[in-house]
């Protein structure tokens, strides 16, 4: 019997040669938002991830954890949000001034955020100016093509909060949160979303201090996203740095696993912080002065933990094959390449 290091392959690059490519409304009119697409360049259709990224962080940030996952299979499209653009702002121009993006004031109200995810998914399925035209004629990635019967939702940090709203149905008229969607909501979404993951989801400041719509209820098994779930933390995400910690406890990730109903799945990296995923080369005060963080400079072992718990996550929901996820399940010593913890599973895998 192979043993599980060298049966581990998730945790590893896979076979295909991941890109990653940027689109706007310069090229695309009809594209909602500034987007990274991490796509396999191995002519062939995938099933797509939509990743929202946290407060503060620019998309390019999480370009390895993405590529990683693109290279086992899967097309990752990360748009740009708002909490970190403006009219005076372009977003290849961010890197240069971190200062000014740690000191943004944080927007309680996400409504916005929701409806533009919405409105991306409508526009994957523009079959003029979607995302299979933005694949084959603006990165003229001959025979690349986007499955979007398979289709992920998922977010870090705030961005986890996000995708729970989204698939919730938080922000829609007559929806479970309430409330109306800004004017310029479509309320449409071609197609649907078939499995959730949360990467160190926060809800907000404190259990007083949610964001608008509120997704946490704290009461057990009280949210339905109508699909899997995944939820990942972080052990250091809790612990603070001088200012208040990046992922509260009460509004982090044991908060969301609690409150899902199954099928649901989740895993912490025990020794690794709220940031600790993004790509090396983040601007300073990103990597050191926002949270707390694993300082032995292991970064990719967190991205290639991640990245592997997603692929064996989106095999088992969006293709059927459990394979991965079983084995992770197991977690022998050396599966993954950083410690996994609360590793569990409820009614999959």
């Amino acid at each position: 019997m192979a043993s599980p290091v060298a049966t581990a392959a998730v945790f590893q690059r896979g076979p295909h040669r991941p890109d990653a490519r940027h689109v706007d409304h310069s090229q695309v009119p009809s594209v909602p938002k500034p987007l990274m697409v991490v796509t396999p360049t191995d002519a062939g259709a995938y099933p797509v991830v939509v990743f929202l990224h946290g407060f503060n962080i620019i998309n390019s940030y999480y370009e390895s954890l993405l590529s990683h996952v693109a290279s086992h299979g899967f097309i990752a499209v990360a748009p740009q949000d708002i909490y970190i653009s403006s009219s005076s702002m372009h977003v290849s121009s961010v890197h240069d001034d971190a200062l000014q993006l740690y000191c943004m004031t944080l927007d309680p109200n996400d409504l916005k955020d929701i409806d533009a995810t919405r409105q991306l998914t409508a526009w994957f399925a523009d079959e003029e100016q979607g995302l299979a035209h933005v694949l084959t004629n603006i990165f003229h990635l001959q025979g690349v093509k986007p499955d979007l019967s398979r289709l992920a939702l998922a977010g870090h940090s705030r961005g986890g909060d996000t995708a729970f709203a989204v698939a919730l149905g938080l922000g829609l008229v007559g929806g479970s949160g309430g409330g109306a969607p800004p004017p310029s909501a479509s309320n449409k979404q071609a197609v649907n979303f078939s499995a959730l993951i949360g990467v160190d989801p926060v809800a907000g400041l404190s259990k007083e201090m949610q964001m608008e719509p509120k997704v946490l209820t704290f009461k057990p098994r009280s949210l339905d996203p109508g699909m899997p779930v995944l939820v990942i933390g972080t052990g250091l995400g809790p612990k603070h740095i001088g200012g208040p910690p990046c992922a509260p406890a009460g509004v982090n990730h044991a908060e969301f696993y609690d409150e899902c109903v199954p099928p649901r799945c989740h895993v912490v990296l025990r020794d690794y912080g709220h940031l600790d995923m993004l790509d090396d080369g983040v601007p300073y005060v990103i990597n050191n002065c926002m949270c707390m963080r694993n300082l032995k400079d292991t970064k990719d072992h967190a991205r290639r933990a991640i990245g592997g718990l997603m692929v064996a996550f989106l095999r088992a929901t969006l293709l059927d094959d459990h394979h991965d996820l079983k084995l992770v399940l197991q977690n022998p010593p050396g599966l993954a390449p950083a410690v996994l913890d609360q590793v569990e599973c409820d009614q999959l895998g």
